[in-house]
């Protein structure tokens, strides 16, 4: 026989208990449930048979699985249930209506399902002003979120106002609101009227604010889009008009003509796809939007840079020549090497190797170098002058994101030029700086890498553009300011100052025709001697380039402009006898010998950015306990330069007939004139040394003589560097007699020969050499054998016979190694 099924009668004074897992049922409210558990079912089952209510609690978690009396809150709401519907699965669909809120005291069942002991909880409520107050604004509070809600039922905004009991009310406001579990059992906890109230009465506020802002932001999109729609449609109805009347819409003309430039610029796929994309984008945007402008530009763009168009190179070697020697006098050196790029494309029908970079002072022709490649070439030509650039975004452009962006320098160029293949010239890329906004040298490194510049992306382009066909040509006076990695990239080509001989011919064959051109004279009208050239070179320009000389020429020659317009029959023949009529009274002298006249003075030879020149050293010797003063603008180097000159020669004082207190009980002051000028570097050590030898022995210094070179302790004479552009500067001041280091004898190759044909060069390697040539008598005997080996040799002075000791060397103490 089957076991007979028991029945689990609730005890009395006790309520069965059913975990809700986020639901809260409030007295005097309905609420619908699933009961899919087995404790539950079996407890809704025996409530129903046995027509007793049951006890509603929130579990803790929502997420415990089966529950225990340790899960759920201790104070629930008693409830009856009013209808019951099974489902074939097994599961119950019920509704059940609040009555009371109680508090379990002690669980006595937990099988089946849960039975506990509990207590009813009243409301506490106190009658008063406030508390009408509050519920009147609590209604009030409820009714305006309800007017935000459109579905939500009206019945509900009329039993509000129906409902006078001010528990009823809160638990029905309760009920109906979006709450968290949280605070729906904490307002059901709270058994003061008052209390409960506030709390809803402040949640309420939060959730109207919400719903407000909600509401504010659904209506302006609202709004926006019916203006969209009315514009949409006014458009629609426009269209069709125009069409109606035979009109074309100029919107979508605009679209034709972008495609058809689109078509016609022969893109790269990846880059037509882009171009095709934002123009789908520009067919949808109204032309009043901001964006439309945006898009448009931006396809302006795409459309006008040169993708597929370039120029056939015609390298003809021999015609190339003649260009370049139509358009430069000299320079044989860099010709022949720009000769030899164009030779190595020619054979490789590809121009490719380092980019060129023409180094060298103001005014030598290195910008209009770049002019001649292209044209022999017949390419087309570009400059580009980075000088003074700060911001990275001059050359890679900005970003679409920003207001008012354009693409840099590269793009516009190369959309200026109309070709791929262009001659660049980036002038002036030493004078490219960095700062906050970022490093434009950094920037360069990839347009200037044949490796990277295939795919340069401009930021505003932001697609691969193709720059390894550009021939990129750079110019610089100076190598310093440039970045290690950037001169990497480049195959640096020195260009040296102008003789005498090159400023004139270049005047005759270039400058004079073209400023006579430029200021409307005829050759019969005005003309200009050799002689008056020379003199324009010598006594109004001292230049490394032929920049200043073109100016002054062009002054001559507007002077006579002048008169040829108040009197036409005039004309004139420039001569040295006539030039100060034009130019004024000469700017420059030879002033060597006047400088170097007193003791105590020599003649260096610098290197500047602007070409080669001459300084004059002054020394002198004052009382005082053997201090070195040094002015006139010193760098480091140059002082230390100073202070081993002067070491050396109190090494040597007993061989100088010198007193031995005299450098403890004197001052030597060391002073460069044009002291606003700043100077620095080792190659004056012998000029300074052959200065304070000369206020040492009272002999002055050959007046014809400049020199240049580094000194150590010891007296050896380094090398140097600049050895072309000092000797060319020194020979525009009219010296006539250079001291150089031996080591540098290779360098006198690279100056002209005309130069070296009219000066005399003495390689020297120790600075007895040097004062003896200077000074003209040798003052110290050379350096003794033993004091190159290692020996240190100390002079003494004994009865007024100089006397050489030597003294051996330290010797060096093992090291001692560290446990």
């Amino acid at each position: 026989m089957p076991a007979k099924k028991t029945t689990q009668i609730i005890p009395a004074g006790t309520i069965g208990i059913l975990p809700l897992q986020e639901a809260v049922l409030f007295p005097n409210t309905v609420i619908p449930l699933a009961v899919v558990k087995k404790p539950g079912i079996a407890l809704v089952e025996e409530a129903l048979r046995e027509g007793k209510p049951i006890g509603l609690t929130v579990l803790k978690d929502r997420e415990t699985e089966n529950p225990g009396p340790e899960d759920i809150h201790r104070i629930g709401t008693i409830g009856v249930i009013q209808k019951m519907l099974k489902v074939p699965d097994g599961t119950i669909r019920c509704i059940v209506a609040g009555q009371s809120v109680f508090k379990i005291e002690e669980f006595v069942q937990r099988d089946p399902y849960m039975v506990a002991a509990y207590t009813e909880l009243p409301d506490v409520t106190v009658d008063n002003e406030e508390l009408v107050a509050m519920q009147r604004n609590l209604g009030s509070l409820f009714q305006k979120l309800l007017s935000y809600l459109p579905q939500a039922p009206r019945e509900m905004e009329m039993e509000v106002q129906n409902i006078t009991d001010p528990n009823v009310l809160t638990y029905f406001v309760a009920s109906t609101m979006r709450l968290e579990t949280a605070d729906r059992q904490a307002l059901l906890e709270e058994r003061s009227t008052a209390k409960r109230m506030r709390k809803l009465t402040l949640l309420l506020t939060k959730e109207l604010e919400v719903v407000e802002l909600g509401h504010k932001i659904q209506s302006d999109i609202q709004r926006e889009m019916e203006k969209n729609q009315r514009e949409f449609y006014l458009r629609q109805q426009l269209r069709a008009i125009q069409e109606e009347l035979g009109e074309v819409d100029p919107q979508q003309s605009e679209m034709n003509e972008l495609r058809q430039k689109i078509d016609e610029a022969q893109m790269p796929e990846d880059v037509k796809k882009a171009a095709d994309r934002e123009l789908d984008r520009l067919s949808k945007v109204p032309q009043a939007s901001p964006e439309y402008s945006v898009i448009r530009t931006y396809l302006d763009w795409l459309v006008q840079l040169p993708w597929n168009t370039a120029t056939t190179d015609d390298i003809d070697i021999k015609k190339a020549r003649e260009i370049l020697d139509e358009d430069h006098y000299d320079l044989e050196k860099i010709k022949d090497r720009i000769i030899e790029y164009l030779a190595v494309g020619k054979l490789k029908n590809k121009l490719t190797g380092p980019i060129l970079c023409f180094v060298g002072p103001p005014g030598v022709g290195k910008t209009s170098l770049g002019q001649s490649i292209a044209r022999a070439m017949g390419r087309k030509f570009v400059r580009l002058s980075v000088g003074g650039v700060r911001d990275e975004a001059e050359i890679r452009g900005h970003r679409r994101t920003y207001i008012g962006a354009m693409p840099g320098t590269i793009v516009r160029a190369m959309r200026d030029a109309g070709t791929k293949n262009p001659v660049m010239m980036i002038d002036e890329i030493d004078k490219v700086g960095s700062d906050y906004r970022g490093d434009p040298q950094s920037a360069l490194l990839e347009v200037l890498d044949p490796e990277q510049n295939s795919t340069f992306r401009d930021h505003y382009i932001d697609l691969p553009f193709d720059l390894s066909q550009v021939l990129f040509v750079c110019t610089a006076n100076s190598l310093d300011t440039i970045s290690p990695p950037l001169r990497d990239r480049m195959e640096i080509i020195q260009l040296s100052g102008y003789t005498e001989l090159e400023k004139l011919q270049i005047a005759k064959r270039y400058l004079v025709k073209k400023q006579r051109t430029a200021n409307g004279l005829k050759e019969t009208q005005a003309q200009i001697s050799d002689a008056a050239v020379r003199g324009i070179i010598n006594d109004h320009t001292r230049e490394a380039g032929v920049r200043n000389l073109e100016r002054e020429i062009g002054t001559v020659f507007r002077k006579i402009a002048r008169k040829i317009a108040e009197n036409p029959r005039y004309k004139a023949r420039v001569k040295p006898e006539n030039l100060v009529d034009f130019l004024g009274k000469p700017r420059f002298f030879n002033e060597a010998k006047k400088r170097v006249a007193s003791i105590g003075v020599s003649t260096g030879m610098v290197w500047t950015a602007v070409g080669g020149d001459i300084v004059f050293i002054e020394a002198t010797a004052m009382p005082g306990t053997g201090k070195l003063v040094l002015t006139g603008q010193l760098g480091d180097v140059m002082k230390e330069s100073a202070q081993a000159a002067v070491s050396f020669l109190r090494s040597r004082s007993g061989e100088l007939d010198l007193a031995e207190d005299y450098f403890a009980k004197h001052d030597i002051h060391i002073h460069v004139p044009a002291g606003a000028t700043p100077k620095d570097g080792p190659s004056a050590g012998i000029t300074m040394a052959t200065a304070i030898a000369s206020m040492l022995t009272g002999i002055t210094v050959d007046p014809n003589l400049a020199m240049t070179g580094e000194i150590t302790l010891t007296g050896q004479v380094l090398p140097i560097g600049g050895l072309k552009e000092k000797v060319l500067g020194a020979k525009r001041a009219g010296i006539t007699k250079i001291i150089f280091p031996k080591r540098n004898e290779m360098d006198l190759d690279d100056i002209p020969k005309e130069v070296r044909d009219t000066m005399t060069f003495v390689p020297v390697e120790e600075i007895s050499e040097v004062l003896q040539h200077a000074l003209g008598k040798r003052i110290i005997t050379p350096v003794p054998l033993a004091a190159a080996s290692g020996t240190n040799v100390v002079p003494i002075r004994r009865n007024g016979v100089v006397k050489r000791t030597p003294r051996p060397a330290e010797r060096r103490r093992p090291p001692v190694r560290k446990r």
